[in-house]
């Protein structure tokens, strides 16, 4: 019995989508907590996604992270980037609503993101990409780079990257502390522990929920340890080389990132010749959650310029 009181629990803290907000929009205009799921089918895989914003030739195609559905992307970056751009957010392969079962490998993750963007008409896309969402992207510029235009890659690093690999025993450690403490893992793998990191951790996890109808469906835990594999493999197989990308790219993280460590961001940033870095300090992993203001104001002034 405290097994299955284990398992549920799992489900609903790591992963999945809590309660959230109001479907009604004044004058059309859509929020992240409102706008409604679409979906596309690519690769025989029915995708979910979310898209609003600024009509353009160009979008901005969100990469989410480890075990993330829709509604674990910040509304408050989304609706901001919105208002500049056309967004895009999507379920990787067997995520929330998306069908098919989990890729097994980060190239497999960008296959189908390559295919998704085809599958919607676009031939050109800049991205924002976080964690895990930063290995694939890196991964779709190997198969197809001239998919991208501008990339932002936050709390990620370079495949090969130092301690990249470690993520895999960090996250089931934090996972476990949720469960006892009765908090979601991104408290604690996102946000440092001291009294600024806890208070940012709880405004974002507060930010997520505020899409209160129409949420996604909860990950299935055989994704949290498909992706946690592809992450180990591809942590620990050659560094590619990104010094054939000539693609403006923003490299941002905190400067006490535990799950992809800080140092692979200024590796990142030196492995692209085009690269801007960017640092906050005193935040985590979720630097860019901490610092949201200041990172949307940085990231719109780079997809803008």
């Amino acid at each position: 019995m405290k097994k299955i009181f284990l398992v549920i629990l799992l489900t609903n803290l790591i992963m999945a989508t809590s309660t959230a907000q109001s479907g009604n929009t004044a004058n059309g205009v859509y929020t992240y907590a409102t706008v409604p799921t679409r979906f596309v089918e690519a690769n025989g895989i029915k995708f979910a996604y979310r898209s609003y914003g600024k009509e353009g030739d160009i979008p901005v195609i969100y990469f989410n992270h480890l075990t993330a559905n829709l509604d674990n992307c910040d509304p408050r970056i989304m609706d901001s980037i919105a208002a500049h751009r056309f967004l895009i957010s999507f379920d990787y392969r067997g995520v929330g609503a998306t069908t098919g079962v989990q890729g097994t490998s980060i190239a497999d993750m960008a296959k189908d993101a390559i295919a998704f963007i085809h599958a919607l008409g676009y031939q050109q896309v800049d991205i924002i990409a976080f964690s895990m969402g930063g290995f694939i992207t890196q991964e779709l510029l190997l198969i197809e780079p001239g998919l991208a235009r501008k990339i932002i890659l936050a709390g990620t690093g370079p495949r090969g990257g130092k301690g990249v690999s470690d993520v895999v025993g960090l996250t089931y450690k934090d996972i476990f502390k949720g469960i006892f403490s009765f908090r979601d893992p991104k408290f604690y793998l996102f946000f440092t522990q001291n009294k600024v990191g806890k208070t940012a951790a709880r405004d974002f996890l507060k930010r997520l929920k505020e899409r209160k109808e129409n949420r996604d469906q909860n990950v299935k835990l055989s994704v949290l340890k498909k992706q946690l594999k592809a992450i180990a493999d591809w942590g620990q197989a050659a560094p590619a080389d990104l010094g054939i990308f000539k693609h403006p790219v923003l490299v941002a993280n905190g400067d006490h990132d535990r799950m992809v460590p800080t140092p692979n961001s200024y590796d990142l940033a030196k492995r692209f010749p085009n690269a801007e870095l960017v640092i906050y300090p005193d935040s985590g992993h979720g630097g860019i959650f901490q610092y949201h203001e200041a990172f949307i104001k940085r990231a719109l002034h780079f997809l803008t310029n």
